[in-house]
């Protein structure tokens, strides 16, 4: 019986936090963490955007998340410097 029930228990997956940022202007705490599921090799990057009681929450693939950073990284080189 414990047998099976190991056997049918679904993936796990595992959660590491990577980063933890608060915007100043609006205070939203933005968290990122890598997602790992268990037996199928496949990471994914999730963000965590916190507003007050209101959570948005989206996981990305590697791909995606190249992209969006260099985006981030254009925008934020092009502006100036205080």
């Amino acid at each position: 019986m414990l047998n099976a029930a190991l056997q049918e228990r679904p993936p796990m997956t595992l959660l590491t936090p990577l980063a933890k940022l608060r915007a100043p202007l609006g205070k939203q705490e933005i968290e990122l963490q890598q997602i790992d599921f268990e037996g199928e090799g496949m990471s994914l990057l999730r963000t965590r955007i916190r507003e007050g009681s209101r959570f948005t929450i989206f996981d990305i693939d590697p791909q995606t998340a190249e992209q969006w950073g260099e985006a981030l990284l254009l925008w934020a080189r092009r502006q100036p410097r205080g």
